[in-house]
């Protein structure tokens, strides 16, 4: 399962429960409290995956490794471009 279908399998289930509990069935009675940290529950979940999100991207750029081999062989290239188009009439 790609991590979009986890996602997607995750939103749904707590979605379909939070739906079941704010809808309130006849047979079914929240306390006054729960049913006002219920209602508004979708929207302290979505600040929460924002802030998610924002620290997993934070930290990806915190780490990221540097390629020195890839570095050196793109300039190899680049070189090579140049020289090949300086030869073809092009002035940098």
């Amino acid at each position: 399962m790609t991590k979009l279908g986890q996602w997607l399998c995750g939103l749904s289930l707590l979605g379909s429960a939070w739906a079941v509990l704010a809808l309130a069935p006849p047979g079914l009675r929240l306390p006054a409290p729960y049913r006002q940290a219920l209602l508004p529950l979708p929207v302290y979940l979505l600040v929460a995956f924002g802030c998610y999100s924002l620290a997993t991207v934070g930290y990806r750029l915190a780490t990221f490794n540097d390629c020195e081999e890839a570095a050196a062989e793109l300039q190899e290239h680049i070189r090579a471009a140049r020289e090949d188009l300086g030869r073809r009439g092009l002035r940098f």
